[in-house]
């Protein structure tokens, strides 16, 4: 059975989410958790490195990320969620690594990330096109990390957000887990964002997932920036690797 609201916290780091009932409640501690994920010296020390600004052990949590699952990690980049579920799932779990066809054509290190994940002991691959992800059935989590908004860039069909998460849903089991993590907008700023700032209005992913048939469970502030402008791109250098991200746990209906 999953955890309930099983979020982690590290040193002083601290968090808040929103539940669906409106309130606000703190994270609990759990410090051990996921330990052993962040210190797997199978994982590249450049990953680990990154965990303290990633909040690898934090999003773990918040995704409820448990040993056996099998786990769904959607728009893979460079793949460094693809080898933190690797290992937080272990040797009885199982992680699906999706890379869009379109991504591996545009650029050779998407296609080099994609093979490497396959490699893994616990993790297969899938290449599809950006609107038709053949993720299994049967999943117990689908995860994506600062990529949603890919699927409003301006060369993907109009219809490319909801047929991913039209397959996202029928992939999951009842009950299942959609986890998105992404560059925060300027409320109201519309879907032009994703294409011009590599970002989205957080409003704007709660109504297209709502509209799949998913449920808004949560939303962490852990990977929040309130200094972060908002109107940059969010590979401009001033604002590389700081900016407002939002986190957010959809569930879908058991």
């Amino acid at each position: 059975m999953r955890r309930s609201l099983a979020f982690l916290l590290t040193g002083a780091v601290s968090a808040t989410i929103l539940l669906t009932t409106g309130g606000m409640a703190p994270l609990p501690q759990d410090a051990g958790a996921y330990a052993s994920v962040l210190s797997d010296t199978a994982r590249p020390e450049a990953d680990r490195a990154r965990d303290a600004t990633r909040k690898t052990a934090e999003t773990l949590a918040f995704a409820e990320v448990e040993p056996g699952e099998k786990v769904g990690d959607m728009i893979i980049g460079g793949g460094f969620f693809t080898r933190v579920f690797a290992s937080a799932v272990g040797a009885g779990g199982e992680v699906v690594a999706w890379q869009p066809a379109e991504f591996v054509a545009f650029q050779a290190s998407y296609g080099e990330a994609l093979a490497a994940a396959d490699a893994m002991d616990n993790v297969s691959a899938i290449r599809s096109p950006i609107g038709a992800p053949e993720f299994p059935a049967g999943m117990d989590l689908i995860f994506t990390a600062q990529n949603y908004h890919d699927l409003h860039l301006k060369p993907f069909a109009a219809d490319t957000a909801a047929r991913v998460n039209a397959a996202v849903f029928a992939a999951l089991k009842p009950g299942g887990l959609y986890v998105i993590v992404d560059h925060a907008a300027l409320p109201g700023a519309g879907l032009e964002a994703a294409d011009s700032l590599h970002r989205i209005d957080v409003a704007d992913v709660k109504r297209e997932v709502e509209a799949a048939g998913f449920v808004l469970e949560a939303e962490s502030d852990v990977l929040a920036n309130p200094a972060d402008p908002h109107t940059a791109n969010v590979f401009d250098a001033a604002i590389r690797g700081h900016t407002d991200q939002f986190m957010l746990r959809f569930r879908k209906p058991a």
